[in-house]
């Protein structure tokens, strides 16, 4: 078991997947996105961002309004489509996208044939080049007709908003989903050719126990799914209004919490199921993750742990983030100031932050750390990060071999706290962040 230590876990820290995180971004210029977007080549990935859901969970804390206002949605859908030519439009013909991932909110909130419309505008927009197309799914909206659409375009992978099989637990974050209908959704999704399969699950919910999270991971892996993101549920009302329907004190405790992470662990790594960073699991040998994790080529970004090698992805939709090398932009967060810009053909982003050298060279090291379980740190920075790092180091968790700082088994799940003494912001925010575990 994991070696339990609530004092170094009592800081939120960030879940990096983007340095600097969102917490430093500020006003952001069209022209430098512009900029960023003309001077883009090579290979490209795409976000779309599809902010409605037809029920919204208690819990999330994703930027998602309900999909029953027909009229709002085509005209987000509209602008939507704006964008896409727009910023098509900026990229220089040596840029060609290779992956396609759609999310949200949930993306079959909308129609298949409007799916299937959205990638047809990609297409005749962007240079594609044979480009790996995923999507998140709720299963709770998931139908034949859109298991049809996933077939024609080609989706190669699908990621499932399961959290967890416990009845009472569904309830209590407003997540009602039968087994019987995650089972139906799988066998679509494998027969219209996704090969990649992931589940959402995740601990810490109110009225959980160790017992529920076991048989959830249990009935996951018969399921077959090829991958696994193990999240613990971060409860920050104050950040997330919806989050005031949940019970807090039916949550479970810090150090239940922390067990339920480490059972978590345990289960799946000896079933097969090969860790990639500190939540993600992918079978061992098939899945494309899996690999990259034995080879040593996974990344992190907006999307988690990815096998995906571009140094540019592009966010299309409402509080979308691109990432560009010395750049990341963040689009209009409001649904209708995003379909007002958008409609007028303006570029819609609205925050952001450049990344200076100095950025760059953290962003890599909490990228190594996170991926990798070790970095090569700053010589001139050691004696204060020997310090920092201290605490850590006595009790195994880390280990310093001249400059070379090392996540040993144990720290594991103490890798985000041990990344943000690397972080130079979190000396200067106050803003809140999720728990460490």
């Amino acid at each position: 078991m994991w070696p339990y230590h609530p004092d170094l876990l009592a800081t939120p820290v960030p879940r990096y997947t983007s340095y600097p995180t969102a917490a430093e971004f500020g006003e952001m210029h069209a022209a430098d996105y512009r900029a960023a977007l003309e001077d883009a080549s090579g290979p490209v990935s795409l976000y779309l961002h599809i902010p409605f859901c037809e029920k919204i969970c208690f819990y999330c804390g994703c930027n998602t309004g309900k999909s029953n206002r027909q009229q709002r949605l085509q005209s987000y859908l509209e602008a939507l489509h704006s964008e896409i030519e727009l910023v098509a439009s900026l990229l220089p013909k040596t840029a060609f996208v290779t992956r396609i991932s759609f999310g949200g909110g949930s993306p079959n909130a909308i129609s298949p044939i409007e799916m299937l419309r959205l990638v047809d505008a990609l297409t005749v927009n962007f240079q594609l080049d044979n480009p790996v197309f995923s999507t998140e799914l709720d299963p709770r909206t998931m139908s034949a007709d859109w298991a049809e659409a996933i077939r024609a375009i080609g989706f190669e992978r699908a990621s499932l908003g399961v959290q967890t099989f416990a009845p009472q637990c569904q309830i209590a974050i407003g997540r009602e989903q039968s087994e019987d209908l995650i089972v139906r959704t799988v066998d679509w999704l494998r027969d219209a050719g996704v090969t990649s399969l992931n589940f959402d699950l995740m601990y810490g919910l109110p009225g959980q126990t160790r017992d529920d999270l076991l048989d959830s991971l249990q009935r996951t892996r018969v399921l077959g799914a090829d991958r696994i993101a193990l999240f613990g549920y971060a409860h920050v009302p104050h950040v997330v209004p919806r989050q005031r329907a949940i019970d807090a004190s039916a949550l479970p405790d810090p150090a239940t919490r922390f067990a339920m992470a480490d059972l978590g662990f345990t289960y799946l790594v000896g079933r097969s199921y090969v860790p990639v960073g500190f939540d993600h699991f992918a079978k061992a040998g098939s899945d494309p993750v899996a690999r990259a994790a034995f080879d040593g080529r996974v990344k992190r970004n907006f999307q988690g742990f990815t096998d995906d090698p571009s140094e540019t992805l592009i966010g299309l939709g409402a509080s979308a983030i691109s990432s560009f090398p010395n750049l990341l932009v963040q689009n209009e967060k409001n649904t209708g100031r995003y379909r007002m810009l958008a409609s007028q053909g303006q570029l819609t982003v609205s925050r952001g932050i450049g990344k200076s050298p100095a950025d760059q060279t953290t962003a890599a090291l909490i990228e190594s750390l996170l991926c990798h379980g070790r970095a090569i740190l700053p010589v001139e920075q050691m004696a204060e990060l020997r310090t920092a790092l201290c605490p850590f180091t006595v009790r195994g968790l880390a280990s310093l071999d001249g400059n070379v700082l090392t996540i040993t088994p144990d720290g594991l799940p103490y890798s985000r706290t041990i990344a943000a003494l690397l972080d130079p912001y979190r000396t200067q925010s106050r803003r809140p962040f999720s728990a460490a575990v």
